[in-house]
């Protein structure tokens, strides 16, 4: 078993919890994006609002808004992740669910003046149906082409597929089917850069299902020429996909208006 076996094994083993790639610094970088996801909200967060995270991970994105106590709801559908928000949470005022449908959110209809969502699958209709009239809709996605070239790399013909639908402007049309109005969108494809194979490794295994059926031991061989690459050019790349929406609920769906 080689030195870079060794280390590799050591990156798949390591344990992940929340949302949280503190881990990563140093080791990965990658293209900003052109717009803010976290100014977008904070700028929706003015006044009186009730609002909900959905898919909030481990809670850290959401505590670090600050937002109002009572009257911050958030969601989680991953049940390790769940059970770290349910013991932090509540001592923030905020109130976290556990669920497994995104048709169904445990919530009152025109309850909420914000909806937030970062990498969080949804359902259009029912974030309209929660939403108050007027009220706000902000997330970031991950598009249906993000690190497909580099899971091909890995895992050849089983790789993840492209999702040719996921993108801004399918998910634009929608919202606005389900009764919203687009406010701010934009769409991006930056790159990552691996500055250390181990780093990729850890990154294909929590991300399982763009790497479906990743390991060190299955995928030794491409991982070695990864390597290779790696002290040539200094960094392992792949193309990610990224797009926003700020969308706001219409004060009747257009086919309410006569």
């Amino acid at each position: 078993m080689t030195e870079f076996m060794k280390q590799w094994l050591l990156e798949e083993q390591r344990t992940f919890e929340g949302w949280n790639f503190d881990f990563f610094e140093g080791r990965v970088d990658e293209d900003p994006l052109p717009w803010d996801y976290r100014e977008l909200v904070l700028a929706s967060m003015t006044g009186d609002k009730t609002m909900l995270d959905m898919g909030t991970g481990g809670g850290e994105f959401l505590v670090s808004l600050s937002p109002p106590r009572e009257r911050t709801f958030a969601t989680e559908a991953y049940p390790p992740n769940y059970e770290l928000c349910r013991h932090k949470l509540p001592a923030y005022g905020i109130a976290v669910s556990f669920i497994e449908n995104d048709e169904e959110l445990p919530y009152d209809s025109n309850f909420f003046d914000l909806v937030i969502n970062r990498h969080e699958a949804y359902s259009p209709q029912e974030v309209q149906r929660v939403l108050k009239p007027g009220g706000m809709f902000i997330t970031q996605q991950v598009g249906g082409w993000n690190n497909r070239e580099l899971s091909s790399c890995l895992l050849g013909d089983e790789a993840a597929k492209a999702d040719e639908e996921w993108k801004l402007e399918r998910a634009s049309e929608k919202l606005i089917e389900a009764g919203f109005t687009i406010v701010q969108s934009a769409e991006a494809f930056p790159v990552i850069r691996f500055r250390d194979i181990g780093a990729l490794v850890y990154y294909a295994k929590i991300i399982e299902w763009e790497f479906p059926g990743f390991s060190v031991e299955r995928c030794y061989d491409r991982l070695t020429s990864l390597q290779e690459k790696l002290e040539r050019r200094g960094y392992v790349e792949s193309m990610e996909h990224r797009f926003m929406i700020v969308a706001r609920k219409l004060l009747r769906k257009a086919s309410q208006i006569q």
